[in-house]
């Protein structure tokens, strides 16, 4: 006898503070969610504020209008007779909390707060908010008047429990709560919850897509169960691009896969399952049996309500899919190009200058230009209306439609041509080119033209100036940034890594000759203009990494310590060769 639940998840390109225009795309995705006859339907994390509103969670009006919102939420016709679950910054006792709102029917059934808050790296929710540090227990909160008004509710659950409806068990995780070592779900699960959600504002890393969907499928292999992904996606008005990719997997299996570079604003991913699969599937797990026998239960919320809205065993059910991956390299390519496009139509400016050089960096730098505007034209011919209107508002025509990627390209992408005395024939030929085909991939070494041509030719590289190579710097970047190195620890773990090509002492020459460099132009890099992230080892220090500015440059006492160092070493190759010889 089977038991079919649907369910619907979404992302939806939220704008930080953008209540009106966050309002209108969560009603279209539960309206969207309620014809394609789902019942219960979740959103991406703070979607009613926009995640990404930082400084702006500390101001009572982002918590007012946050309520203000939820307020036309209740009262909407389109969000009755199904379950929404909606994200927004909710005050308790005086302390902030990063929240699940859950309603229906004009009924609020709970306020789920965050129990992990991300605050590494591009994430500080603990600089704004507080974790609910108290596993399965419920308070009281008391609603705000104009929603009391709605509810016909004084209070309302507040806190870690779950939603018991007529035919099921949900509970929720909020983003950083999958990624934690002790996730909800483990113990929701062994409690007998079948249905899993997560609203997420997980950024756009290279390969990320990768580890986001092997942890919720991994967690789903272990448990059973049916696990929903909702996610931010585009720029929320920082260096970060969220990229989507809702999901829903059912015993360890994708069912449904969502887009991860989309310029949909509001993509809706719906599926039918079945509940007995659920329950065979954890029948055979005897592990998990016994873990539930003994499990604290969790507090359980009674709602009147069935997502299964049919008893009719020939109701069709979602089958598993095999993820569909991006390549790298298109990775980089449609990533930033995303994240353009919002950049231009939220700052409300007419297109993009650029000083092409003909080298590397300005090169791909047009070539991610181009690479939106293929992707905005693919949009308007599959009939984007709301690409289309923004396209028109940028090139100020009512009228206009784009023939092709590069007839919109010359509309919006100006170039110029910023040489020097010291500029090379090969350079100008290059970005002259690249400006009239928007192509080049890329080999040109990376230059100044800071110096006098040697014969017509470019004598000065960057690599050159720098006193090392850009391979050699990304190794350095990572030890510093991900691995937290210093001179000495990053010394230690270069004279292994690099012991068949360099000597000890060329590996400490290296070390200090980078700290040196580093140190004094380590104040330049707090001004950097805002850039798309795109990988955990990033240039842009002064927001992801918080180190000072100003060093001695002199690093006498780290560099003392790596001498001594190369002193044992170059004493030891020398009593080696000793013994060899006698």
């Amino acid at each position: 006898m089977g038991s079919p639940v649907t369910v619907a998840t979404c992302a939806l390109n939220q704008w930080a503070l953008d209540f009106d225009g966050n309002l209108e795309r969560i009603l279209k995705s539960v309206e969207l969610s309620k014809c394609k006859g789902a019942r219960y339907r979740l959103g991406p994390e703070l979607e009613i504020c926009g995640y990404g509103c930082s400084d702006h969670y500390f101001e009572s009006d982002t918590l007012l209008h946050s309520f203000q919102a939820l307020a036309k939420l209740l009262e909407s016709p389109v969000t009755q007779d199904i379950i929404c679950d909606v994200g927004m910054p909710v005050m308790h006792r005086n302390v902030r909390y990063n929240c699940r709102v859950i309603f229906l029917n004009k009924k609020i059934l709970l306020i789920r707060p965050k129990m992990a808050l991300a605050n590494t790296g591009n994430y500080r929710e603990m600089r704004w908010f507080t974790p609910w540090n108290r596993p399965r227990q419920v308070e009281d909160y008391f609603l705000p008047r104009m929603i009391q008004e709605i509810t016909n509710q004084e209070t309302v659950p507040f806190g870690d429990a779950v939603l018991a409806t007529i035919d099921t068990c949900i509970g929720s995780e909020i983003c950083e709560e999958l990624w934690t070592p002790n996730s909800p779900h483990i113990e929701m699960g062994i409690d007998g919850v079948e249905i899993f959600t997560n609203s997420s504002a997980s950024h756009h890393v290279l390969r990320k897509a990768h580890t986001r969907v092997d942890l919720v499928n991994s967690a789903m292999t272990k448990n059973g169960g049916i696990y929903i992904l909702a996610n931010q996606k585009g720029c929320d008005g920082d260096r970060l691009y969220y990229d989507g990719c809702a999901m829903i997997c059912m015993n360890g299996a994708t069912v449904a896969q969502g887009l991860q570079f989309s310029l949909d604003d509001v993509e809706v991913l719906v599926a039918t399952l079945d509940l007995e699969d659920v329950r065979s599937y954890r029948a055979e797990i005897s592990s998990r049996n016994l873990a539930a026998s003994k499990v604290t239960p969790f507090h359980r919320i009674r709602v009147n309500f069935a997502l299964s809205w049919s008893d009719d065993i020939s109701t069709p059910t979602n089958e598993p899919i095999q993820w569909k991956y991006h390549s790298p390299e298109e990775e980089i390519s449609l990533g930033p190009a995303c994240w353009l496009w919002d950049y231009l139509r939220r700052s409300s400016q007419g297109g993009f200058l650029l000083p092409l050089s003909g080298g590397v960096d300005s090169s791909s730098t047009a070539c991610i230009v181009y690479s939106m505007c293929l992707q905005i034209c693919s949009a308007v011919w599959d009939g984007n209306q709301s690409v289309l209107n923004d396209v028109r508002k940028i090139v100020n025509d009512e009228a206009y439609t784009p023939k092709d990627p590069r007839e919109f390209c010359r509309r919006i992408l100006t170039t110029c041509y910023m040489a020097s005395d010291h500029s090379s024939q090969d350079t100008h030929d290059r970005a002259k080119s690249l400006a009239e085909e928007i192509g080049s991939i890329l080999s040109a070494p990376p230059t100044a033209e800071l110096e006098p041509l040697k014969e017509g030719q470019v004598a000065q590289t960057d690599e050159a100036d720098m006193g090392m190579t850009y391979a050699e710097l990304s190794v350095y970047g990572k030890l510093r940034k991900i691995a937290k190195a210093g001179p000495y620890s990053m010394f230690c773990k270069l004279i292994n890594m690099w012991k068949d090509i360099c000597t000890p002492t060329e590996v400490a020459s290296k070390v200090k000759h980078f700290f040196r460099m580093y140190s004094i132009n380590r104040h330049k890099m707090t001004i950097l203009t805002p850039s798309y992230h795109a990988a955990n080892y990033s240039p842009d220090d002064n927001r992801f990494d918080l180190r000072p500015f100003l060093y001695n440059s002199a690093w006498s006492w780290q560099f003392r310590c790596i001498d001594e160092q190369v002193s044992k070493l170059e004493s030891k190759e020398v009593n080696f060769r000793l013994e060899d010889v006698v």
